[in-house]
């Protein structure tokens, strides 16, 4: 839809006019307050993200510390050269993910049930 040509001046003075009008201040308090709930929901989003990636890899972490056991020395260049090809799939497996938009944290939102995430487990 084509916007109207509107003269610089009428749009100053209807900018004025609503600065100085005497609600100008609670529509500009009710804006902000829009806005920060906004952001304030944004933060939380993120927040959740943040604890659901930390988690996952903690939880991770713990049982492939628990789980994998020492290897000989002689195993040892071989255990390498399969983590790193491990590892390059990994990577490719991840860089699939992010391009179809695809995240853990929505993931784990799906299948959990609300409330469950602030639940001691």
């Amino acid at each position: 839809m084509p916007r109207a040509r509107v003269p610089q001046a009428q749009v100053v003075e209807a900018a004025l006019a609503s600065h100085l009008s005497a609600d100008g201040a609670d529509r500009l308090e009710a804006a902000l307050a829009r806005r920060l709930d906004r952001m304030t929901r944004a933060i939380e989003r993120l927040e959740r993200h943040e604890t659901i990636g930390n988690e996952a890899l903690a939880l991770f972490v713990r049982f492939w510390l628990t789980s994998t056991p020492p290897l000989p020395d002689s195993a040892l260049p071989a255990a390498q050269a399969k983590g790193r090809e491990r590892y390059d799939g990994f990577v490719e497996a991840l860089g699939r993910r992010l391009a179809r938009g695809r995240s853990l944290a929505d993931e784990v939102s799906r299948d959990v049930q609300p409330g469950e995430l602030t639940s001691n487990a």
